[in-house]
Formats: C-alpha cells, sequence, structure tokens
C-alpha cells in the first residue's frame, strides 16, 4: 500500500471513532478523589469541590470552556491534575510551559486574523504582520498545527504557514506551547502554535456581519493600480491571465522560448502579442483608493439523534483591503573611507489590493465517550501590487546630469494567488482506563504568480525624456510566471493508558506520518528588438511599447531567460516518520511529572530539474535520525501556583526556500532570495523554567526563563552577486539564546473600589500585560567552516560572518511588551480595550561583505478597540469600532556603520479605523 492510500484508510478508520483531542495525556478517573480538593468542612475547598464537579466555570472571563484539539490522547477537562484548584483547567492539564488564548481573549483585541491576535501573546512577535516569532526565534524556529496537524504553505519564501491567513472568525482557540513534550513534532525550536477550528455550537445560531475600513496614508488618497480583470476586487481572475493556447503549448513543448531552430521569429511575435500586455502592465495613478471592507457568515447548529449529538458549523468570509506605501529603498556597500556608499538610491510608492476569501465547515458527533470531528477548511488569499520608483542605479548607470536623482523610472505589476485546502478527520474515543486518538488529514497549498511584470526608463538628456529602447542598461521589459504545488499527507495514532495503581501513573505512545511534496517552477522573459527601436518608440509608454502592432513592425521578441539564475525548477519533499513514549506520574499530590523520548527519521530532498538541456544545481539530500528527549517536573504547592522546569532536545530543519537553488523576489522587500542547497539540519537544547500565580477568575502572575544552545543555526545573509544582491542561508557553528518572561493579568470590579450603583457597579478594569528580554549570540570556534551556495567547498567561517562583532540570531529582539487595559461589563458584552505593542530593533539580514546587519525597527503601535452589543428587536447585534496604529509608527530598516547609514526600507503606516456590525439570530 502507497503512503497516500495508507493515509487514506487511516483517514476512513478514524471517521468511524471520534474527535478533537486536547491538550495531552489523559489522568484516569480514579485519580480525582476528596483528597485532591481538601477538608470539605473548609468553605474555601467547599468552592473548590464545587469547582471540580463543574470544571471550566472560571477559566475565561465569559466563563466559557475553552476548546482545545491537539496532539497526544484526550485529557478529560472534568479531573483534576493534582491540586491546582484555581489554575485554568487548560493549563493544568498539561505539564507542559504553554499560553492560551481563547476566543474571548481573540475578540477583545478585535484582531481580524489570527497572527495579529498572536501577538498580543507572552514572548511572541509577528514580522510584517504574518510570521509568529517565538522568544526571539525567526519563523523557521517555529511550526503551526491546525486541530493538531501540520499544514503545508502556499509561500516560496516559507515552509511555515503565514497566520494571517486564517481569521479569527473560524479559532475557537490558539496554544502557543513553549516547552517540548515528546508527543510534539520534534521540528521545535521557540514553539509551536496550535490552532483550534470551531465545532459543534451548543446552542443554534446564525450570524452575519460586515465592516468598513479608512487608511489615513491609503483610503481616498494617492496611489497606483493596474486593471487586471473585471473580477480582481473579488479576488479571483475572470480568465484574462490564463495563458493563450499558443502559450501553453510553448510551454508544454519543452524548449526554450527563443528565436531559433524550434520558434521562427514570427512564432515568437504571436506569442508575445497573444500575451495579455496591455491590462496587465500599464500602471494608473489614482486619488481615490477604495476603502476596506469585509463580510462574514456563520452558522451552527446541534442535533439530537437517537443519545447522539451531532453539531454542525460552518463559517464564510469575504475581505478586501488596500495598502500604500511610500518610501526610500537604497543598497549598498562599504566603502574605501570605511563608510557605507549607496549603490542603488530609490523613492518608491506601491499600492497592494489584498482580498481574502475564506471558508470552514464542521461536523462533531459525540456518542457518550466516543467522538469524532471532521473539519474542511478552504482560503483564498490573492494579492494585487502596482508598483513605481524613481531614482539611481549606480551600479550600472552614471546619473543623468539633467535630472541627477530622477535618473531611473520603474515599474512593477504582479497578483499572487495563495490557496489553501486542508481536510482533517480527528477521532477520540475512550474504553475505560484506555483511550486512543486517530488523526488523518490531506492539505493542499497552491500559489500562481502569473503576468510577474518589471519595466525600466532611463532618462536621456539629449532627447529631455524618458526612454526605454529594450537593450541598454536600465532600459528593459521583464515578464515571470511562476508556479508552486504543496502537498501534505499526515497520519498519526495517541494512546493512553492509566495504570490501576494506588499512584496515579499514565503510559501514553504514538506513531506519526507525514509526507510533504513540493514542486515549483519559474519561467523569466524579456522583450528584445532585432534592431535599435527609433527614438520615438523608445519614449512610448509601456503598454504602447509592447503593443501588437511595435511587436510585428519592429520585431521586438520575447526572449527567455529562464533559468539565467539557479534552477528554473524544483521538486522537494519531506517524509517524517516519528514514534514516542511518555509517562506521567504523580507521586504525590502535588508533584506532576511527564518524562517522554521521541524517535524521529526525516528524509528531506530537494532535486532541481533539468530544463532545456542545461546543467541543473547539485541536489539536496539530509537523512538523519534523532533521539528526542523531554521532560518536566510540575510542582503545585498551593491550590493557586505552581512552577515548571524542563528540559528537552528538539531540531530545526531546512526550510524547502533555503535549499532551493531557484531565486525569489519577496513582494514585501522586494529583495531577491537564493536558497543554498548545502544548509544542514540544526540541534537544540532547551531549558525551561516557570513560576505561576493564578488569583481567582482566571488573573495570573507568571515569571519565566528560558535557556536554548543552537548547533548550526541557519542565518539569513546578504551576498553580492556581479551588480546584484541576494539574501541567501549559511550555518553557522552554534548559538545561545537565553531570556525571561513576566505575566500579569488582572480584573478589578469597581464594586470592590466602592461603587456598589449606578453605572460603575457592574463593571470591572482588566489589566493585561507581559514583559519578554532575550538575548542571543553566534559563536564561531576556531577552525569551523561553513558553505556558501556558490560552492559545496566548505571555507572559513569568517568569510561567511563578521566574526569580529557580536552577533544576535536574525529576527530576535531584546525586548517585547504587550499590554492591554480596557474596562468590561461582567455581566454582558461591553468592552473599551486600549493596547500597546513594543518591540525593540532587530536584526533582518547579515549585511553583504562582511557589512552590518540591516536593522529592522519596529517601535511601539497604540491601538483602541470597542465592542459593544445592543438588543435590536429581540435581534443581538455587536458593534465594533478599532482604531490601529493611533502614534502613527512608521516601518524603518536601517543600516549603519561609522555615522553613515543607508536606508533599506522605510515607508508611513497609517493610522487605520474601523466599523463593523455582527448580527446573530
Amino acid at each position: 500500500m502507497t503512503n497516500p492510500q495508507l493515509i487514506t484508510a487511516l483517514l476512513a478508520t478514524t471517521a468511524l471513532l471520534g474527535p478533537a483531542p486536547a491538550l495531552a495525556q489523559a489522568t484516569p478517573p480514579s485519580s480525582a478523589s476528596a483528597s485532591d480538593v481538601g477538608d470539605p468542612q473548609d468553605p474555601n475547598q467547599q468552592q473548590d469541590t464545587l469547582e471540580a464537579a463543574n470544571p471550566g466555570a472560571d477559566d475565561q472571563p465569559a466563563g466559557q470552556p475553552v476548546e482545545i484539539s491537539g496532539p497526544g490522547a484526550n485529557r478529560d477537562e472534568g479531573e483534576i491534575i493534582i491540586r491546582g484548584t484555581y489554575i485554568p483547567s487548560p493549563v493544568r492539564a498539561t505539564p507542559e510551559v504553554v499560553s492560551v488564548l481563547s476566543a474571548e481573549d481573540i475578540a477583545r483585541t478585535g484582531d481580524g486574523d489570527i497572527a495579529g491576535a498572536l501577538q498580543r501573546v507572552t514572548g511572541l512577535s509577528v514580522v510584517g504582520g504574518r510570521f509568529v516569532y517565538v522568544r526571539g526565534l525567526g519563523e523557521r524556529y517555529s511550526s503551526a498545527l491546525l486541530n493538531g496537524a501540520p499544514l503545508p504553505s502556499p509561500e516560496p519564501l516559507r515552509r511555515v504557514v503565514p497566520l494571517d491567513l486564517f481569521p479569527t472568525s473560524i479559532i475557537a482557540s490558539t496554544v502557543v506551547q513553549k516547552s517540548y513534550s515528546a508527543n510534539y513534532p520534534g521540528e521545535f525550536g521557540g514553539g509551536v502554535i496550535n490552532l483550534t477550528t470551531r465545532s459543534a455550537p451548543e446552542e443554534g445560531f446564525l450570524s452575519v456581519g460586515g465592516g468598513i475600513g479608512y487608511d489615513t496614508e491609503t483610503s481616498l488618497n494617492l496611489g497606483y493600480t493596474y486593471f487586471g480583470s473585471s473580477t480582481d476586487f473579488l479576488g479571483y481572475d475572470d480568465g484574462n491571465r490564463t495563458l493563450p493556447s499558443v502559450v501553453q503549448n510553448a510551454f508544454d513543448s519543452g524548449n526554450r522560448i527563443i528565436s531559433g531552430a524550434d520558434f521562427s521569429q514570427q512564432d515568437i511575435k504571436n506569442i508575445a502579442t497573444s500575451l495579455d500586455n496591455a491590462s496587465t502592465s500599464l500602471i494608473q495613478k489614482t486619488y481615490d483608493v477604495p476603502v476596506n471592507w469585509s463580510g462574514d457568515i456563520a452558522a451552527g447548529e446541534t442535533f439530537d439523534i437517537g443519545g447522539a449529538d451531532l453539531g454542525l458549523i460552518a463559517v464564510g468570509g469575504i475581505s478586501n483591503s488596500w495598502r500604500t506605501r511610500g518610501g526610500v529603498q537604497q543598497a549598498g556597500t562599504r566603502g574605501g573611507n570605511d563608510e557605507l556608499v549607496a549603490s542603488s538610491d530609490f523613492d518608491y510608492l506601491s499600492t497592494q489590493n489584498r482580498v481574502v476569501v475564506n471558508g470552514m465547515t464542521s461536523a462533531a458527533l459525540n456518542v457518550g465517550d466516543q467522538k469524532v470531528r471532521l473539519t474542511g477548511v478552504y482560503i483564498r488569499d490573492v494579492l494585487k501590487e502596482a508598483r513605481a520608483s524613481i531614482g539611481n542605479a549606480f551600479d550600472s548607470v552614471q546619473p543623468s546630469a539633467e535630472r541627477p536623482d530622477e535618473t531611473i523610472q520603474t515599474g512593477a505589476t504582479n497578483y499572487f494567488e495563495r490557496e489553501l485546502y486542508d481536510a482533517q478527520v480527528v477521532g477520540e474515543f475512550q474504553f475505560g482506563d484506555f483511550n486512543i486518538d486517530l488523526r488523518g488529514s490531506y492539505a493542499k497549498t497552491r500559489r500562481d504568480s502569473p503576468y510577474e511584470r518589471r519595466y525600466s526608463y532611463l532618462f536621456d538628456d539629449e532627447i529631455g525624456d524618458y526612454v526605454n529602447d529594450l537593450r541598454s542598461p536600465a532600459q528593459n521589459a521583464t515578464l515571470s510566471f511562476s508556479e508552486l504545488d504543496d502537498e501534505l499527507w499526515f497520519g498519526a495514532v495517541d494512546v493512553a493508558y492509566f495504570l490501576p495503581t494506588a499512584m496515579p501513573i499514565t503510559l501514553s505512545a504514538g506513531y506519526a506520518y507525514t509526507d510533504n511534496t513540493r514542486s515549483a517552477i519559474r519561467r523569466d522573459f524579456d522583450f528584445r528588438p532585432v534592431a535599435s527601436l527609433p527614438d520615438t518608440v523608445a519614449q512610448q509608454r509601456i503598454d504602447y511599447l509592447l503593443s501588437d502592432f511595435n511587436i510585428q513592425t519592429f520585431d521586438i521578441l520575447l526572449r527567455e531567460t529562464t533559468g539565467g539564475l539557479g534552477s528554473a525548477a524544483y521538486d522537494a519533499g519531506l517524509e517524517v516518520q516519528g514514534a514516542y513514549g511518555m509517562v506521567e506520574i504523580e507521586p504525590t499530590s502535588d508533584i506532576l511529572v511527564n518524562l517522554g523520548v521521541r524517535y524521529e527519521d526525516g528524509t528531506q530532498t530537494v532535486t532541481p530539474q533539468i530544463l532545456f538541456g542545461q546543467p541543473a544545481a547539485d541536489p539536496t539530500l539530509i537523512a538523519n535520525d534523532y533521539w528526542l528527549p523531554a521532560g518536566t517536573i510540575t510542582w503545585n504547592f498551593a491550590d493557586d501556583m505552581q512552577v515548571r522546569v524542563g528540559a528537552s532536545k528538539t531540531i530545526a530543519r531546512p526550510q524547502f526556500r533555503e535549499l532551493a537553488p531557484q531565486p525569489y523576489v519577496d513582494f514585501e522587500t522586494q529583495r531577491t532570495f537564493f536558497g543554498n542547497q548545502y544548509l544542514q539540519d540544526s540541534e537544540i537544547l532547551n531549558i525551561d523554567a516557570r513560576y505561576e500565580y493564578y488569583f481567582p477568575r482566571d488573573q495570573i502572575f507568571s515569571l519565566a526563563a528560558f535557556y536554548k544552545e543552537i548547533d548550526n543555526p541557519i542565518e539569513t545573509i546578504a551576498a553580492n552577486v556581479g551588480s546584484s544582491l541576494l539574501s541567501t542561508f549559511a550555518n553557522a557553528p552554534k548559538a545561545e539564546l537565553y531570556g525571561a518572561e513576566v505575566e500579569f493579568r488582572k480584573y478589578l470590579p469597581f464594586y470592590d473600589l466602592g461603587f456598589e450603583e449606578g453605572f460603575l457597579s457592574d463593571r470591572r478594569i482588566t489589566l493585561i500585560t507581559n514583559y519578554t528580554y532575550t538575548d542571543s549570540e553566534l559563536f564561531f570556534p576556531d577552525g569551523e567552516t561553513s558553505i556558501l551556495f556558490s560552492s559545496p567547498t566548505e571555507i572559513a567561517v569568517d568569510q561567511v560572518f563578521d566574526t569580529t562583532q557580536t552577533l544576535g540570531l536574525t529576527g530576535q529582539s531584546e525586548h517585547l511588551v504587550n499590554l492591554q487595559f480596557g474596562f468590561e461589563h461582567e455581566d454582558r458584552l461591553s468592552q473599551q480595550t486600549v493596547i500597546l505593542t513594543y518591540a525593540s530593533d532587530r536584526s533582518t539580514n547579515r549585511g553583504p561583505n562582511r557589512t552590518p546587519d540591516f536593522i529592522e525597527k519596529p517601535g511601539i503601535q497604540l491601538d483602541v478597540v470597542l465592542r459593544e452589543a445592543v438588543d435590536l428587536g429581540g435581534t443581538l447585534v455587536e458593534l465594533k469600532a478599532e482604531g490601529r496604529n493611533l502614534l502613527g509608527t512608521d516601518y524603518e530598516e536601517v543600516q549603519t556603520l561609522n555615522g553613515s547609514e543607508l536606508i533599506i526600507q522605510n515607508y508611513d503606516r497609517g493610522r487605520t479605523f474601523s466599523l463593523s456590525a455582527t448580527m446573530t439570530f
């Protein structure tokens, strides 16, 4: 039986069983006793007994239990785990260091996607609004699961899923586990983020919502756009970008599309004129960039079918947002006076229109202790961008005498389609003291980028105008098509057995199989006339310049340049088999010990494909197996306090994009990335400790410390290739990271302050704050080597890294601060919350030629979210008003050396204001 067939069989078997595993291993019903609660004559302990009988009553301010579905055999939330009466059950139910973001927490901050919500969690920062960094480690050291199953990524630059793809409307909870346990995959650096989708509702509902938003830098202001197609505003192309048959046939021929033996000049001109040139290349200025808007609908119901409960839920939504960025982009190198000298300097303006369409359906069947959940998720994320810039490229052309600061004009249009399909079955069932969970999933992502266009005009002093002869430096027009498909099959089984002993002991074990495959291809072209163009033609705007008339009249040929740098196509795969064993012991009523080990065997390949007879780059094969031990001791020395100490070994594998020898342009930074096929796995030693003190009603003070030692960490470095600047990757010998976290959550009712009557009597103050300090350092022992993408030969590490400087890990902020302060009604929805987020400067890239790092300055963001529920004729309406980035913090990334500075990228970030309403029937 093939691997996909094996997983299909597991999915079919699972459908007969039952759902969502909880956070950790189970504790037997016999483990809870009166002695766990305390003296029944003590009033405080009487309350403890009541809470033991009604678990989850105080897990959230709103009084709703947190729904969690993650790896490992189920732990029944109805059981007391050692003491910990006042400790929320999601935290009590796991011996690991975790942060739990409930639906109520997500709603309070008003974030539209889960990435935005996660930046409020202790130790987490979100880079680019999309990728989550845990404890100062970049997104490559974190992983994301959906209901305990891994996800493929639609990003060619990352294996990690961008979490802004997931709207908060489909998420019931998010658990961030920062200390490792053997039931999780071995790729665990900073932590793992497990998203749980909404399942069966307690009561039937139908909700419809919509909203509008205004951005001070974008909405109704100057921006750029291009036509594309008539249905772009819905996130779907109307067929305008579909490849004409003559182009598709040329692609399918397997021949390079150039004038010669395979294609005549007329063939090439026919191919060029069949392309949609005008509507995908002409950038137009507008002073009326639309406002943002969104809409969503959700419905759910639970049915009693002969002693079983069947819960159905469906969620769908669409959002259409615009963002204009205007600023400066520079690049350079070290000059003779040991200062930075610019090699390019451009002012730019970019307008992006992003449309996200999402849908989720879930069916949950409960038959006594047997449960099953089926979940389907669809997300389509489309980004359409028009970008123009003006400035100089000193390394390729001399500045114009007439316009020395505006010698070159460039334009670019992009259209990126990303889609995620995910189908899951999660089963959970119990037979007395024996629990078994089964999980299976199939997920596919695709990324299609038709008609990536770039063009450049040069100011001609003699003509007195900008010209593009399609032949000279800084005078060109290029076109690219790229596709990426990523498939992931996953299956897992987890079992737990509660030994019938006086001392509570749980034995658990599991097996997981993952098969992730990827195929990617990129075809690059430029337009090249056979002879010089007349000046009157070279002065034409781009849609006229590349018009059918000019192509046929002046013999402008489409010329394929695919594979000019690296591989045009590659196939990649990662197959992982993992098995673990764990034991959880409660030697006393206040001690919980969790010990486990995971064996993981992984084979990762990246195979460049040969196109047009060109020699392919070296293939990659990384085949390793690991024993990964993990252990945590929890001392629950009071009903409301506990201390956890843990240690583990984990790994981090290179991502496909870090290995693939193919150039990719990151549309966010306009930086070109190129993989290094000689990277190695990283191995990590983790040590964690945390003290937790819980007040009544889910209030907390916690203090944590952590330490990580990383062998062969993968770092992002800049490299000069000719006159081009690339970002690539290399293994450093060793790194250490350490830090501390503090978290405080407090609710203060106004009646405790003497306001027993009036408006404030049923309201309370909410204070939620956390701070994370992180420091890291790379170490370069004498004699250590590294390997760059250009050659498999090992070279001295100081040829790759500036070993004379103290370097920290890229992506790591030393200080992270989150603060939420607000007022909320204790009996109904009425919240007014001020949210402040701060991240200190962090390195994004090692500088080229051992120059200083590129430094990003995230700064402070101040938001305000107001939520209010009103009853309109028996219909509940939730109103929400949001103000984001109220301080107007801008984006800045710089490089400095001896008083000189290059602005790698900066732009103004607007203040955004939005209003939305959701009606629930």
